[in-house]
């Protein structure tokens, strides 16, 4: 038997980009633009995109279109919570094919990357009594609202300010009532980092609450990507050492 005799060696997994989805139609066109960054980081890989709702395609969709390829599900969702825990699974459990599902996408040292850069494109700069409020969805998850405290104190060691969580929904306190708390411990100049992955309703209300400036959503940074592709590799157990 000849080299050109045996049988194509198979590629790597489909990556599928888990978005949540939106009403807001900027949200649909920044992820994207999230996927076309990964595909150019990672040109060799089959990357395809799918919504647990409110965008097409729907993942349930994706993943039929995909057959039998074998693909791993990297969530752009921030914490821990229903969606990772159990809406995702339950759409991975019916496809046709071996599904691998990675962690979402924070906390970590490259989400906190685009929280900084972020704001540093607001206007970010240090100044006397200065703090952020780090802008989540929130969760009834008590894992969720630990993953979130995680990257306030990670986003926090970066700027060298006080940072505290204030969440959208389901979750206290509010990203008003973060201020206030702020306030109380004598911070003036007050930032809302947008811990969101696209613009949307809540990114939109939580921005607007804030007293300084405000950051815009995640996006298609550079860090996101670099994100998405490091949870792909763990996933499958080929976790680049160099990346915490």
């Amino acid at each position: 038997m000849t080299v050109s005799d045996l049988p194509p060696r198979p590629g790597p997994p489909a990556l599928v980009l888990v978005a949540h989805g939106s009403r807001d139609p900027r949200a649909l066109s920044t992820v994207r633009a999230l996927m076309d960054r990964v595909r150019e980081l990672r040109p060799e890989l089959s990357v395809h995109l799918g919504h647990i709702e409110l965008n097409e395609p729907l993942l349930p969709d994706t993943l039929a279109a995909l057959g039998d390829t074998p693909a791993v599900l990297v969530p752009l969702l921030l914490s821990r919570g229903y969606h990772v825990k159990r809406d995702i699974p339950e759409m991975a459990a019916a496809a046709q094919a071996p599904t691998r599902i990675a962690g979402p996408l924070g906390p970590h040292p490259l989400l906190v990357d685009t929280l900084h850069a972020r704001l540093l494109e607001a206007g970010w700069h240090h100044r006397p009594a200065s703090a952020v409020v780090l802008a989540a969805a929130g969760s009834r998850d008590p894992e969720s609202r630990l993953d979130t405290q995680r990257t306030a104190r990670l986003l926090s060691a970066r700027l060298g300010v006080p940072v505290l969580p204030g969440y959208a929904s389901a979750a206290t306190p509010t990203v008003t009532d973060a201020v206030h708390a702020l306030r109380a411990r004598g911070r003036r100049h007050i930032a809302v980092a947008s811990c969101f992955t696209a613009p949307g309703r809540f990114a939109t209300e939580c921005a607007d609450r804030a007293p300084w400036l405000a950051s815009a959503p995640l996006g298609a940074h550079v860090s996101m990507a670099e994100l998405v592709l490091h949870r792909y590799q763990r996933a499958l157990g080929t976790q680049v050492a160099a990346v915490a």
